[in-house]
């Protein structure tokens, strides 16, 4: 799809251009095409290609160069920003070593949320007006408005205050929006998802659906929403209606750990049993670098940064990954000295530390090398695609955007960390990998956390939302009052009313 290149806020005139089509895993609408949104939404059909339309950024989860994983991994006490060079992205670099400034940040992290909340916002004004069956008519605004909610709930982690659009603006309204107190985002978010659940089935048919939200993955988002505003006692609840009654065995939407924590990174294994959102990547763009980045693209860019640059496996021993990576995201020293010992090292770290000394493999070194690189993104040679476009822009991969290991951690803190049922969800993702039960705590689940969605892009987030950032980034040039959000990008301010945040 098509950035639109007007005041991203509001990505949108009364001339604006919407989508023509991208290929997920429940639709594939053609021919590619453009349209105005004045005359469009006519018919099911075009609600439906405006559906997929406002689907389509989920994909920034891991797609692009600018993708969030990626980037929040950057920020956090595991990871560094790695890359070629310390030039390599100056806003990942930026964020990694807290030198990000309102020149630096890249615009997108702003500007493709808003564009899926303008898409989403068209949806909900047209869908009144078309000639369509009312159940499934239903059905397109509760997914309309769970989408709106996600990416606004994006927008407010990272950028805290916000403008709240929720309809589309008039061409002459660009310059005069003002942002919105983040509780009256966060309130919005919940009675988005509110609203939603009821209405969302409780399951999908995965031949044709697979992708779509569901009744369990908009309870499980609005249980993390409530997590992040401390409204600990409903968290607990809503999350406990993702868990089901009993931690460790299946909900009651079919959701279940997997039993093999490495199965959750096998390439194939989309929307397995204990996925409930991720973001879809197909490699049917055929993307190639004239275009990459501009939101036609569909595949999983971050599957190529994290790898290690020029691979060559000598031995046996040595993985048969992709050979090109851009050595992105390295684990830090601490992080990979917590885990070495855990279940979930093998899927979790490559050691080409270790591989290059044994004479396994080879590799360049690339920016703030460690040697350890993030296993679970990483693409296998049979991962590649045979198709047109270029090879590096069209992993097909997929990512968790919440999984049940996370809802699981989560209602434990929602719980304080205390109690005959944080203690089971805890036991429970422990004993997945084959580790002993330990006595529940709010240490014992950040540390869990930590391990268990290492390098899926919570860490940093989490550290903000326990206060720990100040005292854990500390040596990186985390400034408390401050870093706990981005700068807003400059181009935003310019010409508006919107007010750049404390300490940019």
């Amino acid at each position: 799809m098509k950035h639109i290149q007007i005041k991203t806020i509001v990505l949108a005139t009364a001339s604006v251009v919407l989508l023509g089509s991208c290929k997920r895993d429940f639709v594939e609408i053609q021919p590619r095409g453009q349209f105005l949104s004045a005359n469009y939404y006519t018919n099911r059909d075009q609600a439906y290609t405006g559906l997929v339309a406002a689907y389509d950024v989920m994909r920034k989860n891991t797609g692009g160069f600018e993708n969030m994983v990626t980037m929040m991994n950057a920020g956090s006490d595991d990871n560094y920003a790695g890359g070629g060079s310390a030039t390599d992205g100056a806003g990942i670099q930026g964020f990694s070593n807290y030198t990000l400034n309102a020149n630096t940040i890249p615009r997108s992290f702003w500007s493709d949320h808003y564009q899926g909340i303008f898409r989403a916002n068209v949806l909900l004004q047209k869908l009144p007006s078309i000639p369509m069956d009312a159940g499934e008519k239903a059905r397109f605004e509760a997914e309309a408005k769970a989408l709106r909610a996600t990416y606004y709930f994006n927008l407010v982690r990272m950028f805290k205050n916000i403008p709240l659009l929720l309809e589309p603006l008039e061409t002459s309204d660009i310059y005069s929006v003002t942002q919105a107190a983040p509780t009256a985002v966060y309130a919005q978010i919940e009675k988005d998802l509110s609203e939603a659940i009821p209405v969302l089935p409780s399951s999908l048919n995965m031949g044709t659906e697979a992708g779509r939200f569901s009744k369990v993955a908009a309870q499980a988002m609005l249980g993390k929403v409530y997590l992040y505003e401390n409204k600990k006692t409903e968290a607990a609840a809503m999350l406990a209606q993702v868990n089901g009654p009993t931690p460790g065995q299946p909900n009651q939407y079919g959701n279940r750990l997997l039993p093999n924590f490495s199965d959750l990174w096998v390439f194939t294994n989309k929307f397995n049993a204990e996925s409930i959102l991720e973001a879809s990547h197909s490699a049917q763009s055929n993307a190639d670098w004239g275009w990459w980045g501009s939101s036609y693209d569909e595949g999983n860019s971050a599957a190529q940064m994290v790898g290690p640059r020029s691979y060559q496996k000598i031995g046996a021993n040595a993985p048969d990954i992709y050979t090109s990576g851009w050595s992105f995201n390295p684990w830090t020293q601490d992080f990979y000295d917590l885990i070495k010992n855990d279940p979930r090292f093998s899927s979790t770290v490559l050691d080409m530390k270790a591989l290059a000394a044994a004479g396994e493999a080879k590799y360049i070194e690339g920016n703030q090398n460690t040697g350890y690189f993030l296993r679970k993104l990483i693409p296998m040679r049979s991962d590649i695609r045979t198709g047109g476009g270029s090879v590096e822009l069209n992993f097909a991969q997929n990512s968790y955007i919440i999984r049940l290991a996370d809802t699981y951690l989560m209602e434990a803190e929602a719980l304080n960390g205390t109690g005959a049922r944080a203690q089971a969800l805890l036991d429970a993702v422990r004993a997945r990998v084959g580790l002993p039960s330990v006595p529940v705590s709010m240490d014992a689940i950040k540390t869990e956390r930590r391990l268990e969605l290492a390098g899926e892009g919570h860490r940093f987030f989490d550290l903000v939302r326990w206060g720990d950032a100040a005292t854990k980034l500390a040596g990186r040039g985390f400034k408390a009052g401050k870093n706990e959000v981005f700068p807003i990008p400059a181009a935003e301010l310019q010409g508006t009313k919107l007010v750049q945040n404390p300490g940019y």
